[in-house]
């Protein structure tokens, strides 16, 4: 067993029990999978990091669900780079994080933080009415076809027409096996469709989204930072979304409201990258005994 301080962050929000939370363990990268998996259990969290050196970064991160390792997310990200300026570890306003999905630029402007997620990629169109069976919504509710976009992580980007459909819609785990299995993926997670209205929470957001989980994760994510980069690619693709910097809202109905502002990195036909910025609260820090 070895102690590790860890930092439990608020990612996309700027106060206590706002956004997204998210427990980094500093020094943590070289533990088994398992134990970061447990790890994340513990926490009741949707995901934790787990830091270490990098021959070709800054940092290398590493990013855990309950069930698996994933190559890159959003809110940790936030929260990594939160969690590390306030414990002084880098100096200057720009580093760079080595993930399974790449390296991750980073440059932060007074409090926020903006990361730049790789290139779109464009998967499978998923057939709306599995999508709407999965979602527990009527067909019509999905106002343009379901698709896997990535960022870095894919995730099935699903418009509504509406607040109210958004509001309504309830995971069934049956028919998301479906989705998995028409996207080529061997278990649920990571098929749940990212739902996204083009109206925002709040009048300063431009659209206001939700991703419901499958366990063993949390029922709900609170602020999705990876599926916020897909969503405003697929938008900017299809010509839903003509400003080029957009707010995104989500986890307001759930009492953690988080907010990101997201830009385009050139044109809406041949993006090179998306940027996700945003804030991150460090609402307690300490230590973890872990077995290594």
């Amino acid at each position: 067993m070895s102690w590790f301080d860890f930092d439990w962050v608020d990612a996309f929000s700027d106060r206590a029990f706002g956004g997204n939370g998210c427990a980094v363990v500093h020094g943590g990268a070289g533990l088994p999978d398992e134990v970061c998996m447990a790890y994340v259990r513990e926490t009741s969290l949707v995901e934790c990091t787990f830091t270490g050196p990098s021959d070709v970064a800054d940092i290398h991160v590493r990013y855990f669900l309950a069930s698996r390792e994933i190559p890159f997310a959003g809110h940790p990200t936030i929260a990594t780079v939160a969690a590390m300026r306030s414990r002084g570890l880098f100096s200057g306003d720009a580093l760079t994080l080595e993930t399974g999905a790449g390296l991750v630029s980073i440059r932060l402007d007074g409090d926020e933080i903006e990361m730049t997620q790789v290139a779109p990629q464009f998967g499978d169109h998923i057939p709306a009415d599995l999508v709407a069976e999965a979602i527990s919504l009527p067909k019509d509710a999905i106002i343009s076809p379901p698709q896997f976009v990535s960022t870095g992580l894919p995730f099935c980007i699903t418009v509504l027409r509406d607040h109210d459909a958004l509001r309504a819609a309830k995971l069934a785990v049956g028919p998301l096996q479906k989705i998995a299995a028409a996207a080529g993926y061997s278990g649920s997670d990571m098929a749940e469709p990212f739902l996204v209205t083009l109206q925002g929470a709040t009048e300063a957001g431009d659209t206001f989204s939700r991703l419901l989980l499958a366990p063993p994760s949390p029922p709900e994510d609170p602020f999705t930072g990876s599926a916020t980069g897909a969503m405003a690619a697929y938008l900017w693709r299809y010509g839903l979304m003509s400003k080029e910097s957009f707010v995104a809202e989500q986890g307001h109905d759930m009492g953690r409201p988080g907010q990101a502002t997201v830009t385009r990195v050139g044109t809406a036909d041949a993006m090179t990258g998306i940027k996700v910025a945003g804030r991150g609260h460090v609402l307690m820090r300490g230590q973890v005994d872990l077995p290594d």
